[in-house]
């Protein structure tokens, strides 16, 4: 088999991959105006891999594992991040397309995949991307505000269980602090299909679950440095996998994002880790 042959047949696949997902996304997205969106593209995806079929006179079988991968994530991330994973799919397509010029129906298929990427760009309204500012608001203000608070108590307090301790007393009356902040601040902005309940939950449910995973190096680990570097650790985890799929659903760049919180985050960490070493210098105090 020649390898522009080769190429045509892994396009195929890619194409009833496509299908398939798009297809069960189709499924599990309630809005009847974002699934029409959605079969549409399917689709188009059919009439692509019934061209190619034309091509390479063979049939070929979607990677059912894919498929099912972009259903669980819809299910578990939203419709919308599933979808835009998709997308970037789509743009490989669209250049590979783009190598037979020579094809008039293989330029046509790739207008279609520029298209494809339109249509997603306001594809789906969630909820949780409606309240995702209420989101990033508590996780921002969680992991630069309680990274720098536990790195201060560190080397002020010195003791894992007291730092745990006293880190999610201070953590869960931030959280509350917040939430309040953030019940005020949209009831008084009245933003349009944004409840203020709602984001205050939003922003307090996303502040306690990032201080809890903070607080839990200390809980697990008696050193207390050694519980810090954990911390700072698994702070950056959580910046990671947060910007990542807030890059996704966004389209947005996630080295930028990433960089931006995680230099924050930080910085905030190690001013604070030096004031709490100054502060204990300055009194005399020993916890």
């Amino acid at each position: 088999m020649d390898i522009r042959m080769e190429n045509m047949m892994a396009l195929q696949r890619d194409e009833a991959t496509s299908y398939e997902v798009y297809r069960r996304l189709s499924q599990v997205e309630k809005g009847p105006a974002n699934r029409d969106v959605l079969l549409r593209i399917a689709a188009d995806e059919k009439r692509h891999y019934a061209l190619l079929r034309t091509r390479t006179g063979r049939d070929v079988r979607p990677a059912r594992g894919k498929a099912w991968l972009y259903v669980l994530l819809a299910r578990v991330l939203g419709v919308t991040f599933a979808v835009r994973r998709m997308e970037l799919g789509e743009k490989d397509a669209g250049r590979l397309y783009a190598n037979y010029p020579d094809m008039e129906d293989f330029v046509g298929m790739a207008r279609d995949e520029e298209r494809h990427e339109q249509e997603l760009i306001g594809l789906i309204d969630e909820e949780r991307l409606a309240y995702m500012g209420s989101v990033v608001l508590g996780l921002n203000d969680a992991l630069v505000e309680f990274t720098g608070a536990l790195a201060g108590f560190t080397l002020a307090l010195g003791d894992s269980r007291l730092i745990a301790l006293t880190g999610s007393i201070t953590g869960i009356a931030a959280a509350l602090s917040m939430a309040s902040s953030e019940y005020l601040s949209t009831k008084s902005d009245k933003e349009p299909g944004k409840r203020p309940v709602k984001a205050a939950i939003y922003t307090g449910i996303a502040y306690v679950v990032t201080v809890v995973a903070l607080v839990m190096p200390f809980v697990l680990i008696s050193n207390a440095l050694a519980a810090l570097g954990v911390m700072l650790a698994a702070a950056l985890l959580i910046i990671a996998l947060f910007n990542y799929y807030y890059a996704v659903a966004r389209a947005e760049s996630f080295r930028r994002r990433f960089t931006e919180m995680a230099v924050l985050s930080f910085t905030v960490a190690g001013i604070s880790f030096l004031i709490g070493y100054l502060l204990k210098a300055l009194t005399g105090i020993e916890a």
